[in-house]
């Protein structure tokens, strides 16, 4: 099959370059060789490479900003979904896209997760640019597969592991405050690629949830890969009051994968035995990339 990666450069895109990489004829392209806010961009890449299937990894993801930065966050999130639309239709391609569990409120009383059939209330201009994006692809084109997922971790690029690996080796003996009232699932963006890897024989369209199974608060998250790293930490749970941001988060992002679970397709493991074979693989290699990074700062 031929694939289009749009946005290879990210924790997901990466994964689904190497995974797709290894049985299908793939094509990674990414800003600024593409621009999905542009529809002259878009057209162009996709008469370039003719893929059968289309993958968009592409996101403005940087939550707080997108308060300050609407404009740039709604034309990546919200417009650029329909231009890829657009264009699969014309081509006669099916996309995947990648969407967010921010396009949820949170307020179910946790563990209680949130389903594909569960009313949608985004409380973020993040959460909000998402939910348009879905429905603009949707619109655009209708056997669409929309993948929300949540709390991604990979060993490429920036992620919420890393930032507590690295002030955990920065000073083992000083407190840090970790969010304990958010919960979500930790789901590494290499099983979402199989994932997407196991969906392409699949006919289902719509909205899929994607995730890890089984659920943590911030603070237990942290507290437990560290353990497994077996790298020292004196962290301290703290609550979102504690530690406002601009964005406002989802005080329940536990999503259930009813559509994949409900058709015997779901690959997800707990989100603790993705975590330890992601840890048994990666360990030295994190370890040695951080404290890297500490030496220059």
């Amino acid at each position: 099959m031929k694939i289009l990666i749009i946005g290879s450069g990210g924790q997901l895109g990466a994964d689904c370059v190497e995974i797709l990489g290894q049985s299908h004829r793939t094509a990674a392209v990414d800003y600024p060789e593409i621009d999905i806010t542009d529809a002259r961009s878009v057209a162009a890449a996709c008469s370039l490479h003719q893929p059968e299937t289309i993958i968009n990894c592409a996101a403005y993801t940087a939550v707080d900003r997108c308060e300050t930065d609407a404009a740039a966050a709604w034309a990546v999130n919200a417009d650029g979904p329909g231009l890829i639309g657009k264009a699969a239709t014309d081509l006669g391609a099916r996309v995947f896209h990648i969407s967010t569990d921010y396009v949820f409120d949170g307020n179910k009383p946790v563990p209680e997760p949130y389903t594909e059939d569960d009313p949608v209330n985004p409380l973020s201009g993040y959460g909000r640019s998402k939910l348009a994006g879905e429905r603009n692809l949707l619109a655009a084109c209708p056997d669409a597969v929309i993948l929300r997922t949540a709390w991604l971790y990979s060993a490429h690029g920036p992620n919420f592991l890393k930032t507590m690996l690295r002030m955990a080796l920065s000073d083992p003996r000083r407190t840090f405050t970790i969010v304990d009232d958010q919960f979500g699932s930790l789901t590494w963006s290499y099983t979402l690629a199989r994932q997407i890897e196991k969906l392409l024989d699949s006919s289902l369209h719509g909205v899929l949830h994607a995730t890890s199974d089984g659920y943590s608060s911030w603070f237990e998250a942290a507290c437990y890969f560290l353990r497994q790293m077996e790298v020292e930490h004196s962290f301290v749970a703290c609550t979102t009051e504690d530690y406002p941001t601009p964005a406002k988060r989802p005080a329940n992002s536990i999503l259930r994968n009813k559509v994949l679970d409900d058709n015997g397709l779901s690959i997800f493991p707990t989100w603790q035995n993705d975590l330890d074979a992601f840890v048994a693989q990666f360990r030295d290699q994190l370890i040695a990339e951080t404290k890297k990074l500490l030496d220059k700062a």
